[in-house]
């Protein structure tokens, strides 16, 4: 197989993998947000749900909740299985697994601000709507980026059991293209583009928010506060 036919397959098999991980993010992130406001309710009931539901999502493995997802629908209830729902079992799968693991890095977050500063917020006027978003919730956002970076890494890595319910991703395609031409360059092709574009969206994130330096690049439109803000802020609010 001619190279260009092979990086063309594989440019394939890589746009399958960036719309699974594009739909997780996007997805997962504030519905962890949500799910961690349920874990952290006062209300026990409401905790223990959120709690069960954290402690399913984590604790079983991907690959099964995909394919409990994907074959429930026919085994429980009759229902012919179609294309169309094996893209959206794999969404709906990556999605709330990842949104229980990114809860539990919002509620670490959430809880190890002091509480000093919810009470000078109360002081000073503020709603506790405003409290969380205008003072606590950008604080968060700059403790739980190299969690967060982290989970990104892995959910570039766990794409690839998309081939559990035959989504054909970049390391399905590189792994029949290599077991037909009975050769690893597919395999190696396929690792080491993930593998740079990981290090570089890693560094990034800690040049941009962990370290406060400024570089130009793709993160400069996001939001200048996000790494400023700190506790002392709410002594020169107004």
């Amino acid at each position: 197989m001619a190279t260009s036919v092979m990086l063309q397959k594989l440019g394939e098999g890589m746009v399958t993998s960036l719309w699974i991980f594009a739909v997780t993010l996007i997805f997962s992130l504030p519905l962890g947000l949500l799910i961690s406001f349920g874990r952290m309710s006062k209300n026990k009931i409401i905790s223990t749900i959120f709690k069960l539901y954290i402690s399913v999502m984590r604790g079983t493995p991907l690959m099964l909740q995909l394919m409990v997802i994907y074959f429930g629908p026919f085994y429980i209830l009759g229902v012919q299985i179609s294309q169309s729902w094996k893209n959206m079992a794999v969404a709906i799968g990556f999605v709330l697994n990842y949104a229980a693991y990114f809860a539990e890095i919002y509620r670490g977050g959430i809880e190890s601000m002091p509480q000093g500063q919810y009470e000078a917020a109360k002081i000073l006027g503020y709603t506790k709507a405003q409290t969380f978003i205008r003072i606590i919730l950008p604080q968060v956002i700059k403790r739980i980026l190299p969690a967060i970076t982290n989970e990104t890494i892995t959910l570039v890595k766990d794409t690839s059991l998309a081939f559990t319910i035959s989504i054909a991703e970049m390391f399905t395609v590189a792994k029949q293209i290599g077991a037909a031409q009975t050769s690893v360059v597919p395999l190696l092709a396929a690792g080491i583009e993930p593998c740079e574009k990981k290090f570089r969206w890693k560094r990034c994130f800690e040049r941009h928010f962990v370290t406060g330096e400024r570089r130009p690049g793709s993160f400069n439109h996001w939001p200048f506060w996000i790494r400023k803000i700190d506790s002392s802020s709410l002594c020169h609010s107004s």
